[in-house]
């Protein structure tokens, strides 16, 4: 475990070597493990945490990480800029997005989040379009084909994402299927997307992937990304913001 811990993940060839006993006899621990909730097997190697995300509600996802998520708003906002349109999706650090936009002269905002637009609606110099369709009730939002099709008479400067998971290897990712799809569209129309997403988002998994990572512009997190995403996240070209 101790090596796991410090790895955050070891494949079991690798353990083996490492230890020097058989393939056998490390897969026999780490099912032992594995059964006492230590550690997540996937593919051939043992994971420090399990990477694969449940749909929870937005009330209970509102109490978490609840610091970083002002502080990642708050950065986001400082991105908005005169006479701006911008596109917002749905979740809890969106949320925060939302309460910390100032408008400069005159903002207009597209918004699948009920909650957005509630906290948006005190702005007389925001203009808000509110998107129709199927209201997802964990998330407090809208989905579905309706909201879709309104997006395709827009074009938006910016899209902020507020997402399940992030994955090197299997990217931006969502627990709904049709939030996946409805954030896709979003992402057609808005010059740049920038993905909204405190540090526990990192190495997870949502049921319904969004995009690849190199398919976003900007992420905007906090302090507790693992340094080796971060480096590898630059290297790939894509804006790292870390809000303070």
């Amino acid at each position: 475990m101790a090596e796991l811990i410090k790895r955050e993940s070891i494949g079991v060839a690798d353990l083996a070597a490492l230890l020097e006993v058989s393939v056998v006899t490390i897969r026999k621990d780490l099912n032992e493990l594995e059964q006492e909730n230590r550690l997540y097997r996937s593919h051939g190697k043992a994971i420090l945490i399990n990477p694969y995300i449940n749909n929870r509600s937005v009330n209970e996802k509102e109490k978490l990480a609840t610091e970083e998520k002002m502080a990642i708003g708050h950065t986001a906002a400082s991105m908005i800029t005169k006479d701006d349109s911008i596109i917002i999706a749905s979740g809890t650090t969106v949320h925060a997005l939302a309460h910390n936009i100032k408008p400069i002269h005159k903002l207009t905002v597209i918004s699948a989040s009920l909650r957005v637009s509630e906290i948006l609606a005190a702005e007389e110099a925001i203009d808000i379009i509110q998107l129709g369709g199927t209201l997802r009730h964990s998330s407090s939002s809208v989905v579905g084909k309706y909201a879709e099709s309104i997006l395709q008479n827009f074009c938006c400067s910016k899209l902020f994402l507020g997402v399940d998971g992030i994955d090197l290897d299997y990217g931006i990712t969502t627990t709904d299927l049709r939030e996946a799809e409805l954030n896709r569209e979003m992402m057609k129309i808005a010059q740049k997307t920038i993905v909204l997403a405190d540090s526990s988002k990192f190495r997870r998994r949502g049921f319904s992937k969004i995009c690849n990572i190199d398919e976003i512009d900007t992420i905007i997190t906090d302090r507790g990304i693992p340094s080796g995403i971060a480096a590898h996240l630059e290297e790939m070209g894509i804006e790292l913001i870390i809000a303070q």
